[in-house]
Parts: structure tokens; sequence; C-alpha cells
């Protein structure tokens, strides 16, 4: 049985303890709201955006997400727009600095009409071009262009012509030296093979196909080369070999590196259809200038020589194998014998035939060379003289053309 009194009792202290949970609720709700307007005044949003706070956050990320994607775009097409620019400046600076060398250099290079009286009279008519080496007129070119020219007729870069005669030719070598009257011409300036790299940039300048004045553009794609023209020369050794576009005409006229220096004498191509095929040659500044010196000084060219023959040499030391060893010669002074191996020239390693002669066409008669051999065993220095090749000697049947 339940007492009324008890239950009667009960029922104030719960209906206050839920009027004091109610309270409490109210509060926490006014205080909710008080922070939430409060916070949303704070961060400029509505009360409605602050209570999707996650939602807004991540709204908010990705805004700023896109907003950075957007400045990552900006600076990406920024950088673009950068390297192009840069790319395009780079490309000027080259440009301007082939034509500020073409400029400088077509002053030096000349243009050469030729014409050959054969055996029955009939008279035939060449081109070819060349490079002024003096500023009183003289000028080397190839043998095969001016050697047998009977009429020689040269027009400057300025359009002048001027009738040339020739000072001196060497067949072996194909290198010619003409003499035009003139003064304050612009001479060209040379450099050494050593200082050639392959797969670096040069120019020719020419009259190809007697059309004056032509520039092209390409490469030194090897340096070495040896060709043998015909049993009756030398080999033509140590050529230098480009892809520069040279045709009938180019001949004589010079190969040139960016820095405007002449670094070989435009003399062969190779092509199944005697146009350019992308395969030329030039005799290296090194041998042209020493020849060219040679007959302007002496009027043929005087090819040293240290008289051996040489054979193929089987052993396991790199040089050349002396077969023979002619006596009263400067190799036979020196002491060199039959068998021995040549590995140095004037402190250049030479491992072929073709080497020992390249080293020896840029030294001239009466040089006293230090050379390096190999015998029994072991290496030894000794000193030859260079004398005069009985081909090019007084009273022999000569490959040069006197003075005229």
């Amino acid at each position: 049985m339940y007492n009324d009194d008890e239950n009667e009792s009960i029922k104030p202290v719960f209906l206050k303890g839920c009027g004091i949970i109610i309270a409490i609720i109210v509060l926490l709700i006014v205080g909710f709201l008080f922070t939430l307007g409060i916070l949303s005044v704070v961060n400029k949003v509505s009360p409605v955006d602050l209570l999707r706070g996650t939602n807004n956050k991540a709204a908010q990320t990705n805004a700023a997400s896109e907003k950075s994607g957007e400045s990552e775009t900006a600076k990406d097409e920024k950088s673009q727009l950068e390297e192009k620019a840069s790319g395009s400046a780079s490309l000027q600076a080259f440009n301007d600095s082939i034509t500020k060398l073409v400029e400088d250099v077509t002053p030096s290079v000349v243009n050469i009409k030729v014409m050959v009286k054969d055996q029955n009279g009939l008279i035939s008519e060449g081109v070819g071009s060349g490079v002024i080496y003096s500023e009183d007129g003289l000028i080397i070119t190839n043998n095969h262009v001016a050697g047998d020219a009977d009429k020689i007729i040269v027009q400057t870069f300025d359009g002048k012509e001027f009738d040339a005669k020739l000072v001196g030719a060497n067949e072996d070598t194909d290198i010619a030296v003409i003499k035009i009257n003139a003064n304050n011409l612009r001479k060209a300036s040379f450099t050494s093979i050593k200082n050639v790299k392959v797969g670096e940039i040069v120019i020719a300048v020419g009259s190809p196909f007697a059309i004056e004045q032509t520039v092209t553009m390409g490469v030194v794609s090897a340096k070495g080369r040896d060709i043998e023209i015909s049993s009756e020369t030398l080999p033509m050794v140590d050529l230098i070999q480009t892809d520069t576009a040279i045709n009938p005409g180019n001949s004589g006229g010079p190969l040139i590196n960016i820095g405007g220096q002449v670094i070989g004498i435009n003399t062969i191509i190779y092509s199944p259809s005697g146009t350019n095929a992308g395969i030329g040659f030039a005799i290296p500044s090194d041998t042209a200038v020493n020849i060219a010196s040679q007959i302007i000084k002496f009027g043929k060219a005087r090819i040293p020589y240290i008289g051996i023959e040489m054979g193929q040499n089987t052993a396991d030391i790199p040089g050349v194998l002396i077969s023979v060893v002619q006596a009263g010669y400067p190799a036979d002074v020196a002491g060199l014998k039959a068998n021995d191996i040549l590995t140095k020239f004037d402190g250049e390693q030479v491992r072929t035939n073709f080497e020992l002669l390249a080293q020896i066409l840029r030294h001239n008669v009466g040089d006293t060379v230090p050379i390096e051999i190999y015998r029994s065993g072991s290496y030894s220095t000794l000193s030859v003289t260079l004398v005069e090749s009985p081909l090019t000697a007084p009273g022999a049947s000569t490959t040069t053309i006197p003075n005229q």
C-alpha cells in the first residue's frame, strides 16, 4: 500500500529539479546562440554558414586549393613565357653572332675565274674561290683551281676585278698562291687544327657554281681524314671533314670557325652526283699556311723529308714501322734502323703512316725535330734535321709551278 503523504512530498522536489534542468538548458542554448553570434561577427559569416563549419572549412580549403592551383598555373605560364623569351633571346643572339661573323669574314674571300687553253687551242673556263693571305694581294687557293690556268681573274668582295698571276702551286697538297696588285685588303685570320673540335659549328664562304659570296653552315664532322687521290701524288692527309654544303666553285675558299678564323681550305667533296652530299673536305690551315709560305718564299713548296720507307706495323706498340732507312738521309744520320717503330714526331703521337706524313708537312726544310722510337723493348729519343724531298729538290721533276 502506497503512502499518499510521501508522494505529495516528493512532487515539489521533482518539479523543482525539472525546472532547474530546463533553466540550465535554456542558459546553454542562449549562451550557444550568443557565442554563435559573436563568432559570426568576428568571422564575418552568417550563423548558418558558421553552423556549417566543417563543410564551409572544406569549401574554403577547396577554394584555397583552387586559388593556389590558379596561382601555380599562373606561375607555370609565367615561367613558360620567361623560358620562351629567354630561348628567343638566345636564338636572336646566336643569329646576330652568325650574321656579324659573315660580315667580318666575307671581305677576306674572293671569287676566282680561270681560263685554260688545251693542246688544241680550245679555251675552257672554270671558277673557284680564294682567301686573302696578305693585305698586299697574296691569295691562297687550290692547285686544281689555279695551278694550270693560262689566265686568272680575281673578283673581290666589293666587286672589283683584278688580273692575277700564279706565284706557285703544289699538286701534292693542292695548295696554290696567286697575287693581285692591290693594297689594304682584308686579310684572313688563321688558327691551328689543334684548336678545332669535332662537332663545332663552321661556315664555308665561296662561289659555288659561280654564285659569288655564298655562305653555308654546318659542323666539323671529323678530323684526320686521309685520301689517296692518285699514285702519282702524295696522299692528302689530316683533312677536315664537314657537312657544310660545298659544291664546285667552293674549292679554294675558307672553312671558318665561329671565331672568324680560317681552320681549313676547302678542297674536295665526296659525291656520286658531283654536288654536295654532306661530305666535304678541307686542307687544315697548318698545312695550307706552311705550304703557302714556302711558295711565297721559294716559288714552290719544299716538302720536308727524313728518308725512310714505312711498312705495316703488326706489333702491340702503336706507331709507324720503319722498313727501310735510306743511306745518307736524316733518319740514317740520326741513327734510325729498320724495324724501329717511330711513336712520336715533334712530341705528337703518330699511329699511322698518314699521321706521320701529316706531321712532316707541318714543318720546313732545315727544322731539327725530336722523334721517339721503340727498339728492342725500350723507348729512346733522337733528333732529325729535315731535308728537301727528292721530288721537289732542285733538278728533280716536281709538281710545283715556277713564278710567272
